[in-house]
């Protein structure tokens, strides 16, 4: 046993515990936006407009987080920061609806969406500094996990206190627990080891350019965000479907949740089995085949009319979701360095959070006309992402041994 061993065990718990937290809050405040602009307003292109609002800017807020993340010698206080930002631009969100005009609640639910990435891409940007090398691959798994188990409790948590109580109080347990998840945070900065091997800082410009530039030239990175983005395209879809799917199979817009609850329960599932039993595939092989098994859940859920069918497809869906996360991140860290990597995730996280909201956007006027063709969109979504991956770079053959993938 050596003598970093403890404090490697240490920050692995503090990194675990805040990312999960974290990420339990983000999960608890996305349906609870969508049920409180649903509640608040009546309409759903409102609600839509405004889950799009929050998302939306994560394009521009990744990627200057992932920048200060990259120059800082203790990210965790950058993290921190962020995580206190997003939760009181939450609760901005509560107090002004209402008292100030809907433009004005727009222009704040943007401002927000700077700081969302920190409950995602900002975290797992760190994992290397707690995990080492040869332990990666199953910590991409335990990561990815921590978003499966924030994605089963947090939208059932939001569904079960909009229930009981309402929207509002749901939007409330988001941002308490955003707020909770700061020490966490800032402890792991103040403990973790510093940074190696920063980037020597320049102009905000040529970093961000610096940050940006693997994304595009580096083909399997090239190939993963390009098609992550367009899946999330679908998923953005398929959440803004959730209440509505509810209201129409179940009785109740607020058991759409459980839909999202029930996705994350077989991702959670999915994710621990193949961490414990890793798949002989390379993490691109297991990205695009994932992608598939999405759509073909998709496309089930868009012709289901009872419970059960519903309930077997988004089981689908699952399944495939989780290795698909966790091969992701394997992805990045496999093809990203040390001193872009907190850009790297930030960057590629956030536009896969503002498609998202891109998908939202357009679920919300489709849902106008169809619920079952915004399933059929977001299932044409995921085979697009499959055939544009491999076009961008993604290698379909195992990469070279050694790697990380």
């Amino acid at each position: 046993m050596t003598e970093a061993a403890p404090h490697w065990r240490r920050s692995r718990a503090l990194y675990f515990t805040g990312s999960t937290v974290a990420r339990v809050g983000s999960e608890v405040s996305a349906p609870a936006v969508l049920l409180f602009g649903l509640a608040a307003s009546g309409s759903a292109r409102t609600a839509a407009l405004l889950y799009s609002a929050i998302t939306v800017a994560a394009v521009v807020g990744g990627p200057l987080l992932g920048l200060l993340l990259d120059r800082a010698k203790r990210p965790g206080l950058v993290l921190a920061f962020a995580l206190a930002a997003y939760a009181a631009g939450l609760a901005t969100i509560i107090l002004a609806w209402g008292v100030l005009p809907w433009a004005a609640v727009l222009v704040v639910a943007v401002l927000t969406g700077l700081f969302g990435p920190a409950t995602a891409g900002g975290w797992s940007s760190q994992l290397t500094r707690i995990v080492p090398r040869d332990h990666l691959r199953s910590g991409n798994a335990l990561d990815a996990a921590t978003y499966n188990l924030a994605g089963l409790l947090g939208p059932a948590g939001a569904a079960v206190i909009a229930g009981l109580l309402n929207a509002t109080a749901a939007m409330t347990a988001a941002v308490v627990l955003i707020v909770a998840a700061a020490p966490a945070a800032l402890r792991l900065s103040l403990t973790g080891a510093p940074r190696e091997g920063r980037r020597t800082i320049g102009s905000l410009a040529e970093d961000l350019v610096d940050g940006f530039r693997p994304l595009v030239t580096v083909p399997a990175l090239r190939g993963a965000t390009l098609g992550s983005c367009i899946s999330m395209v679908g998923f953005g879809m398929f959440f803004v479907a959730c209440p509505l799917l509810g209201e129409l199979v179940f009785g109740r817009a607020s058991d759409g949740a459980l839909l999202l609850a029930l996705l994350a329960a077989t991702a959670l599932l999915a994710t621990v089995a193949t961490a414990r039993w890793p798949l002989p595939l390379s993490a691109d092989r297991t990205f695009l085949i994932g992608t598939v098994v999405i759509g073909v859940g998709l496309a089930v859920a868009s012709v289901a009319t009872s419970p059960v069918p519903l309930l077997v497809a988004v089981a689908v869906v699952g399944l495939a979701d989780g290795p698909q996360l966790a091969a992701l991140f394997s992805i990045r860290h496999r093809e990203a360095t040390s001193a872009n990597r907190g850009q790297v995730f930030t960057t590629a996280s956030s536009l896969k959070i503002s498609c998202a909201a891109a998908g939202g956007a357009i679920a919300g006027v489709l849902a106008e006309y169809s619920v079952p063709g915004i399933l059929v969109a977001a299932t044409a979504a995921q085979l697009l992402a499959v055939v544009v991956a491999v076009a961008a770079g993604m290698p379909v053959r195992t990469p070279k041994p050694g790697t990380a993938g």
